[in-house]
């Protein structure tokens, strides 16, 4: 079965950890039970959510009236990006191009990913060092397959 083929569907994250490069305790932005799904589509789509389990509510109901505050915390407890999936075979790579991202500077980024997949289990990492709370990290991300309905 090709990389591309193992990739397709849809998975739950079981971990996301940031390890920071100078060295030092691992990291838990989302906390240590984050929740998430990634879904690589057969015609080469693939969609990232991931967010801190305990988000709170805004007090208003209204997503275009929150304190900013509550924008703020919310931006930072969640993480999303969509758009196309590239796979090489031969290399066994793969990379994220984000059409749409929360994190506007990402939005037009193709970035590479390092990733392992036994069985039902999906490790990815960030294939070189990223600016995360203005600590450089790598990051490293679990997902299980998604039970079907």
């Amino acid at each position: 079965m090709s990389l591309r083929e193992k990739l397709i569907g849809a998975w739950e994250l079981f971990s996301y950890v940031e390890v920071p490069v100078t060295g030092g305790n691992p990291i838990h932005r989302l906390g240590e039970k984050p929740k998430g799904l990634i879904i690589y589509t057969p015609d080469g789509y693939m969609s990232a959510q991931l967010m801190l389990p305990e988000r709170t509510d805004f007090k208003s109901g209204d997503w275009f009236d929150a304190t900013p505050d509550e924008y703020c915390h919310e931006a930072t407890s969640y993480i999303a990006y969509s758009g196309k999936f590239f796979v090489n075979e031969l290399e066994q790579t793969l990379q994220h191009s984000m059409y749409v991202s929360l994190f506007p500077n990402w939005t037009g980024q193709t970035q590479p990913r390092v990733v392992d997949i036994q069985g039902g289990v999906l490790k990815l990492s960030s294939a070189s060092p990223i600016f995360s709370g203005g600590v450089e990290v790598m990051s490293y991300l679990e997902w299980h397959r998604a039970e079907p309905n």
